[in-house]
């Protein structure tokens, strides 16, 4: 059985690459759903990475998972194949990438809290001071931006988000033992068996109308929001704790407004620049105080 070596510098590093191929999944999402069902977009990118996963697993001859492995493998493909990413494109259907990310700002601390529940992780009390201080910057300058609201879409993403980070939580669990891209490769091909029958049930009439950006959305939610930036993402975690490494969340909303302004052409404020620099003196403290 794979150890993960317990490294804090290394898994800051992982962390951050997860965390930078993460942050164009919104973006991307809200580009896909405005002409591709949600369902049809989920168990899309889920296939397209669960057929990706199926080859690299064979290739390297991957060990398969023990029986008591196969639950929080099945906990994991609840929350981040299927659960994140159906219920956030749902939510986009209702409000923008923009406001969608305000509630990335939130994933930090709830994803502390389910690695302290399911990974037994207790970080110092500081560490919430500095954890509330970051989300606290992103919720708020989120919400400065002005933002039109829709309870169903804000409801939506509250749900993806707690599914998200129950997800993170137990991989990074898991990859201690079996490894990142083992892990989610092993999430994915566990919930082909769905995907697949319900890829082609929503698969769509026509094609025809279908923009370039849309395809390449899909190809970049399935490609890179669905396997590549697991696979850094939770060995960064399970070498530099779930709690802390789980900060750099707090960085995400930001990358992502930039590219919600870039490719989505949304307005994004100068202010961005100062709040960016206090949430990442906020991650810094979580790094320095936290052991």
């Amino acid at each position: 059985m794979q150890k993960i070596k317990y490294n804090k510098s290394q898994g800051w590093f992982n962390g951050f690459i997860g965390v930078v191929l993460f942050s164009g999944s919104l973006p991307a999402t809200r580009i896909a759903v405005l002409e591709f069902n949600p369902i049809f977009l989920t168990t899309a990118r889920a296939t397209i990475a669960g057929i990706l996963a199926l080859v690299v697993l064979l290739f390297f001859k991957a060990k398969i998972p023990t029986k008591k492995q196969i639950l929080p493998l099945a906990i994991i493909a609840v929350g981040v194949v299927v659960g994140f990413p159906l219920l956030a494109a749902l939510a986009l259907q209702h409000i923008t990438s923009a406001h969608s990310l305000v509630f990335i700002g939130l994933l930090p601390i709830a994803t502390a809290v389910f690695g302290i529940i399911r990974g037994g992780e207790r970080p110092l009390p500081i560490f919430w001071l500095f954890s509330i201080m970051g989300s606290l910057l992103v919720v708020g300058f989120a919400a400065a931006q002005g933002l039109t609201t829709s309870l169903l879409g804000d409801l939506l993403m509250v749900a993806a988000i707690i599914l998200c980070a129950l997800g993170y939580a137990e991989g990074a669990k898991l990859t201690k033992a079996l490894g990142g891209w083992q892990v989610i490769s092993w999430a994915l091909l566990l919930s082909l068996p769905v995907m697949v029958p319900l890829l082609f049930f929503y698969i769509p009439s026509s094609y025809e109308g279908i923009s370039g950006s849309a395809w390449l959305s899909l190809g970049y939610v399935s490609v890179f929001s669905m396997f590549v930036g697991f696979v850094f993402w939770y060995r960064g975690l399970a070498q530099g704790g779930t709690a802390t490494v789980g900060q750099l969340q707090l960085l995400q909303p930001f990358l992502g407004l930039t590219l919600a302004a870039s490719l989505l052409n949304e307005k994004v404020s100068m202010s961005m620049l100062g709040v960016t620099l206090g949430v990442i003196l906020c991650v810094a403290g979580t790094k320095k105080f936290v052991k």
